[in-house]
């Protein structure tokens, strides 16, 4: 890999950078849509590679139990088998490890489990997530980790951490013992819940295994805006500054621009193909319900700043009528937008920081986007 910082910002610590990867190179700050079963709900791969999109992310955990890591390798790996271009991150299963916690126990040596799919019994281990996800193929492949719950208290989260550290070694271990091609990337995961002192050791420990990138793991799942921010920015300065950061599971505009603020180059996000599920949709006004208000009743595209394809055919009248006939259309019109949206907020916010300029973005864009999103979620 090869990660250099082209433009600093000279009033915050927002970076514009790229990172060379073995499936072609990622310009940042970039947002990485999200393909949970090797695919990206509603959307083409050619549409994401049209929109800008470089690199996107995979699950691990749902690729493992369905159709089967050995299954996706005999099929030319992942990227064959989903047709996509670019570059693969697959996550380890660390984040499902916290969501479906009443299926799994986790020990010193790893995770027990039983699938939410058919109740079957599996064993995930340090070793075998960085297995499987070489299997896979993955261009970045994250180790194994522990996420502590949002309002978890310190003793869980210092344990949650100091499993992480000691999983995190022994992942790097199995990485660098030959197990995975050298081209493939481990990078490590900092967590530490909401406390300043398990965060800065977390980072420590982790920066110590010397890998080529570091994730910020255990955020947006429900602390408030403030919390957040305030774990972001005491975390990423932390973070080795000369390779690539990372935010997982971040994809609202305003979230994202908090993270390029403290200097994180990469994000992801079930988010914005999610909500266009549910019939919103990304605007610089603000988020635009399909579903219910005068708005979206008007002959007008969802966004009259946006140049994709659906602003240009589609008003809001139709993209409403399709969700209210219930038309398989509507999540793929609405999604195609969302991400168009997210592509062009992300090239402007690179070009912001390369013109000195980033701090007046952040401010005029928000000021949009947050004042019409409130208002949307009060109908």
């Amino acid at each position: 890999m090869s990660f250099r910082i082209h433009f600093q910002d000279t009033q915050s610590a927002a970076r514009a950078a790229s990172v060379a990867l073995p499936h072609g190179t990622v310009n940042t700050p970039a947002f990485m849509p999200v393909g949970t079963n090797a695919s990206v709900k509603a959307v083409w791969p050619r549409d994401l590679v049209d929109l800008g999109f470089r690199m996107v992310l995979a699950n691990s955990y749902h690729l493992y139990l369905r159709p089967g890591a050995d299954t996706v390798a005999g099929h030319g790996g992942l990227h064959r088998f989903m047709a996509w271009t670019g570059n693969l991150l697959t996550d380890s299963g660390g984040f499902q490890i916290f969501s479906l916690a009443s299926l799994r126990t986790v020990d010193e040596d790893g995770v027990s489990f039983r699938s939410h799919l058919d109740g079957s019994r599996h064993r995930l281990t340090p070793e075998s997530v960085v297995d499987v996800q070489t299997e896979l193929g993955s261009d970045v492949i994250m180790p194994l980790d522990v996420c502590s719950a949002a309002d978890v208290d310190r003793a869980g989260a210092e344990q949650a951490a100091e499993i992480t550290a000691r999983w995190a070694a022994r992942a790097a271990a199995r990485w660098r013992g030959g197990s995975a091609p050298t081209d493939r990337e481990l990078w490590g995961i900092v967590q530490g819940g909401l406390f300043p002192d398990l965060r800065t050791r977390s980072a420590a420990q982790i920066r110590d295994l010397d890998l080529p990138g570091t994730a910020l793991g255990g955020l947006s799942i429900g602390e408030s805006p403030a919390r957040f921010e305030a774990t972001v920015a005491h975390t990423a300065p932390l973070l080795a500054p000369e390779r690539p950061r990372y935010l997982m599971g971040v994809g609202s505009p305003d979230l994202i621009l908090c993270g390029v603020e403290h200097g994180v180059d990469l994000f992801d996000s079930v988010y914005p193909t999610r909500v266009a599920r549910n019939a919103l949709a990304l605007t610089r006004s603000g988020t635009l319900s399909l579903r219910t208000g005068s708005a979206s009743l008007r002959d007008e595209p969802l966004d009259s700043e946006c140049a994709c394809a659906v602003c240009a055919a589609h008003s809001r009248a139709y993209l409403r009528h399709l969700f209210k006939a219930r038309e398989i259309m509507a999540a793929v019109l609405t999604t195609y937008h969302n991400l168009a949206f997210m592509a062009a907020l992300m090239e402007a916010t690179r070009e912001a920081i390369a013109s000195g300029g980033f701090a007046a973005f952040k401010r005029t864009f928000l000021d949009g986007y947050l004042d019409r999103s409130s208002a949307d979620e009060r109908r």
